[in-house]
């Protein structure tokens, strides 16, 4: 069915409707997306202006506030609003934006406290953010929210925080005077600029810190500048601490007060009134104030909030002078020691931040810093002003030796400049007296005063040095003087205001030898270290006297060996005068005199000599003609005992008188002549006689020393020893004559010994030693005529002999023979025998003549015995080098003829007769080892000798046998081999 018009009508309504409904939602659409592109592009243009604001207004947060809730506000279509801070405790409400005055007053008049369950509250606890629809319907009704609807006229609010690592630094509150909630994107927004606030907090915070910790560094910087530039003086520096720290602290008041033993003492002050500054500047005991006495204790530092609530008057004078409320006191320590302070006050109630208190403590440190380097310079320059000054003194003492004045002066002057003080003195002690050798700004009556010797009063401060104290101080000789009014230098010392005054002993090994006094004319006790100082030049002045002594020592000691040396040279002068004149006694007496008069320092010398009772001068020096005059016109004296010269030569001892005019009974003589007046009297001595005397004068009194006197006594010995040794040569040349002449008697007598001995002398080369000397003894040689004697003769040889000298070499026999006789011929000596001849290895001695000698036989026998066994040993050592060899001997007693025989060149004394055949005969019967003896001999010893009958021998020549002996060995001759044989005879 076709469509009728009017259904046509009502499609075409229907879709032009549709087209209107899709284009009006079209438009609306449009509009939306318009309205969220010009929302988004005014949020956009918001933030920017607002970062722009942060951008241009580093640091300072009003600006940035106050854009960011301008902005928040319009943005969020709020009727009014606030930025508030949170400072831990409290809100503050740093910008309002269209806030009514009535409610602007109420925000602006104190810190707002939020009460439980309010938006700010809730947001502290967490929330992201507080809407509160309709305030005029809430429960919660605080003062606040109370001005908020009367004044306000809020009905809707919203809260958001802002937040920074989860911690509430404030928030931003939007108003609305009617009720309409803020949109899900209007928190949001609103949230956005609280996250700009924060970064604008973060930043001024973080500029805030790079510029507070860049004027703390620049503070630092120069106050290390004025340190540097104030070596040694504090005053500035103190200065600049106080005014950079309190600058950056915002400090009105304060000072920096430095610890003196129990005195707390400022150096420097802040803004306080001259006279409470002075009054700070004298000080304060430190144990009395409840601030400084809680640093002493050890407290880190003291934060008073009020000091209007400290009861103590330096504080409460702090508080009315200067109207200081909130105090900060931060100690001065160095190695846990508490050096002082740093005071910092405020005007209004307003605590010291963390910040304030540590940046405060820095500055501590480096008043610490500046005092020890203070210190440590004032001891460096200390040091080295103590070494100059004593070094200056010990050039003083080395430039002036044995002279203590100067070091005396020195020292005072270097000591009282280096402890600040301007008067004193250098007394010494001799033991039983103090007196001044120095003084230094002392007024002229104490000067003088100090200059007489006296004895220190008991109780006095020299008095007690000598009781042993290390030192005494009197902190005020005002007070002092008139508790001891008997010393009478300490009162004049107090009349001319003398006030604190130190006495430093002067000691050696525990002996007191002086002191020095160092004093002030105002009450100001000397430091340990200013005694220390004045001690040390003690010490100098003990070692310049010490020095000053040995220098003294030295010096006499080399006076004393320079004396001794020319003494000793003058001595030794006189001595060669004495040994060139031996004979001339007056070079010597002259020379003495002259000598000792000048090593004595002697006018005048004269020498004496005594003859007999009288005195003659003989020697003279340094006298006027007149008085030479007078003496030769004296001539020889005797002595009277009342002039020196008399008194020593009679007394025998040294007369010395000091002046010799001061004696009435003095001769006039040398005193108006000779001018004399000091004169001595030193008398020659020999052997405790009084040989002459020696007289020394002066024309001056002035005594002789101990030295002089004895070099006297010394020249005196030397004269006598002159006049001796010229008595003794005079002497000895009358004896030399004699002696001349007797030895012109000895030399013809010696002469015709000579010739006696020599004629002994070749006697005894051809007889016997007794003949010899007998014929000498008895001046003739009748002896050696031919005469009858019963003898007893010793006749002894080897055994192998003629063998031996078969087979040896005549070198080894001449050895042997000299040996075998060595050993043999000094027996016949010993047993005063006589030698008749001894050839080859045979021997021939008889005994009784030329002098008969009892027992003959005997000494016969003994010898051959001696014989036999000193042959012994030496063939038994001839035996190990393999020649056999042995000893026998024959003894026969009987008469003989016994006489001279030979020719005058060559002669001899033998004994011939059948006795001496007997005796050879027996030699050569005999074995080795055995002695044969004929039966007289046996006879004649009587049994003093043990033999051995061997029975009757038939002997060579002779018609009859002869009955034999023999003595037999002993057991230490076992080397002879022998065959004994017979009885043993009695």
């Amino acid at each position: 069915m076709s469509p009728t018009p009017d259904s046509s009508l009502v499609h075409l309504q229907q879709t032009i409707d549709d087209l209107q409904r899709q284009l009006a939602e079209l438009t609306a659409e449009r509009d939306k997306f318009k309205a969220e592109r010009d929302e988004t592009l005014a949020q956009q243009a918001a933030n920017t202006e607002v970062l722009g604001v942060i951008n241009s207004s580093p640091g300072d947060l009003a600006p940035v506030f106050d854009a960011i809730l301008d902005k928040g506000l319009q943005l969020c279509e709020a009727a009014f609003g606030t930025l508030w801070t949170f400072d831990g405790e409290c809100f503050h409400a740093a910008v309002l934006r269209r806030v009514p005055a009535g409610f602007a007053k109420v925000l602006t008049q104190a810190p707002y406290r939020p009460e439980t369950g309010s938006g700010h509250e809730l947001l502290l606890r967490g929330a992201p953010y507080v809407q509160v629809d309709d305030v005029a319907a809430e429960a919660i009704i605080g003062p606040v929210r109370r001005a908020l609807i009367e004044f306000g006229g809020a009905r809707t609010i919203l809260a958001v925080p802002l937040l920074k690592d989860g911690t509430v630094l404030g928030a931003i509150s939007a108003y609305r005077q009617e009720v309409r909630q803020f949109s899900e994107k209007q928190i949001a927004l609103l949230q956005n600029f609280a996250a700009q606030a924060v970064i604008a907090m973060e930043n001024a915070r973080l500029i805030t810190e790079t510029r507070e910790a860049l004027e703390q560094q620049t503070a630092t910087a120069e106050v290390l500048q004025v340190i540097n530039s104030s070596l040694g003086d504090l005053a500035p520096v103190f200065d600049a601490i106080l005014e950079k720290a309190h600058k950056l602290c915002g400090v009105t008041h304060g000072g920096l007060v430095l610890r003196e033993g129990e005195i707390f003492r400022a150096v420097a002050t802040h803004s306080y009134s001259g006279s409470f500054a002075e009054q700070l500047r004298q000080g304060y005991r430190g144990a009395d104030n409840p601030i400084t006495r809680a640093l002493i204790e050890g407290e880190r530092f003291l934060h008073i909030s009020d000091l209007a609530q400290i009861d103590h008057p330096m504080v409460q004078a702090s508080v009315e002078n200067a109207g200081v409320r909130t105090g900060l006191y931060i100690p001065l320590r160095k190695d846990g020691a508490l050096l002082g302070m740093i005071s910092s006050c405020r005007t209004e109630i307003r605590p010291f931040t963390d910040k304030d208190i540590a940046l405060l403590q820095n500055f501590a440190a480096q008043a610490v810093i500046a005092i020890e380097n203070a210190r440590l310079l004032t001891e460096t320059r200390e040091a080295l002003e103590q070494q100059t000054a004593a070094a200056e003194v010990l050039q003083v003492i080395n430039s002036s030796p044995g002279d203590l004045a100067p070091v005396f002066d020195a020292i005072l002057e270097k000591a009282h400049g280096l402890c600040g003080t301007a008067l004193g003195a250098l007394l010494l002690y001799d033991g039983g007296k103090f007196r001044s050798v120095a003084q230094r700004g002392l007024s002229d009556p104490l000067a003088e005063l100090l200059r007489q010797p006296f004895e220190p009063p008991p109780g006095s401060p020299p008095s007690r040095l000598l009781g042993g104290e290390p030192i005494v101080q009197i902190t005020d000789m005002a007070e002092w003087a008139p508790q001891h009014p008997d010393g009478a230098r300490a009162q004049v010392g107090a009349e001319y205001g003398v006030r604190t005054v130190l006495f430093v002993p002067l000691r050696k090994d525990g002996v007191l030898l002086g002191h020095i006094t160092a004093g002030r004319r105002e009450v100001r006790p000397f430091s340990d270290k200013q005694i220390a100082l004045l001690e040390n030049f003690a010490a100098q002045a003990v070692i310049a006297m010490e020095n000053a002594r040995l220098f003294s020592e030295l010096r006499q000691r080399t006076r004393e060996l320079e004396e001794s040396l020319e003494y000793q040279t003058a001595t030794s002068n006189v001595l060669q005068v004495i040994s060139r004149s031996t004979f001339d006694l007056q070079p010597v007496l002259d020379n003495v005199v002259d000598t000792a008069a000048r090593l004595c320092g002697a006018d005048m010398a004269n020498l004496a000599l005594r003859e007999g009772e009288l005195l003659r001068v003989a020697a003279i020096f340094g006298y006027s003609s007149e008085y030479r005059d007078w003496l030769r016109a004296q001539g020889a004296y005797r002595p009277e005992g009342r002039s020196v010269g008399s008194k020593a030569a009679i007394e025998g001892r040294v007369i010395h008188v000091h002046d010799v005019a001061a004696d009435p009974n003095y001769p006039t003589g040398p005193i108006n002549i000779g001018k004399q007046r000091t004169s001595l009297g030193v008398p020659l001595l020999r052997e405790g006689e009084t040989v002459g005397v020696f007289i020394l004068a002066r024309t001056r009194v002035e005594p002789f020393t101990e030295r002089q006197i004895e070099l006297v006594r010394t020249f005196a010995d030397q004269a006598v020893i002159a006049m001796e040794n010229a008595r003794l040569l005079g002497e000895l040349r009358q004896r030399t004559d004699e002696v001349a002449e007797l030895n012109r008697g000895l030399e013809a007598r010696v002469a015709e010994q000579v010739e006696e001995l020599g004629r002994v002398g070749r006697l005894k080369r051809f007889l016997a030693p007794q003949l010899a000397e007998l014929i000498v003894s008895q001046g003739d040689e009748k002896i050696l005529e031919s005469h009858r004697r019963e003898i007893v003769v010793v006749f002894c040889d080897l055994r192998g002999y003629t063998a031996f000298t078969e087979t040896a070499e005549p070198e080894e026999v001449l050895d042997f023979l000299r040996e075998y006789h060595g050993a043999l011929g000094p027996l016949v000596s010993q047993f005063e025998g006589t030698l008749d001849q001894f050839s080859g290895d045979g021997i021939m001695v008889f005994f009784n003549d030329p002098v008969p000698i009892p027992n003959p036989a005997a000494r016969a026998v003994n010898m051959a015995v001696a014989m036999r066994e000193a042959a012994g040993t030496l063939i038994a050592d001839w035996r190990e080098r393999g020649r056999d060899l042995g000893f026998g001997a024959g003894i026969a007693q009987g008469y003989a003829t016994l006489g001279q025989i030979g020719f005058s060149e060559r002669s001899g004394y033998t004994a011939i007769g059948t006795v001496c055949n007997i005796a050879a005969r027996l030699c050569a019967e005999a074995k080795d080892g055995q002695i044969l003896l004929s039966q007289r001999v046996n006879v004649a010893l009587r049994g003093s000798v043990a033999t051995k009958q061997i029975g009757a021998l038939a002997l060579k020549g002779l018609t009859q046998p002869v009955v034999a002996y023999n003595v037999p060995l002993v057991d230490n001759q076992a080397g002879f081999r022998v065959i004994e044989g017979g009885a043993p005879s009695a």
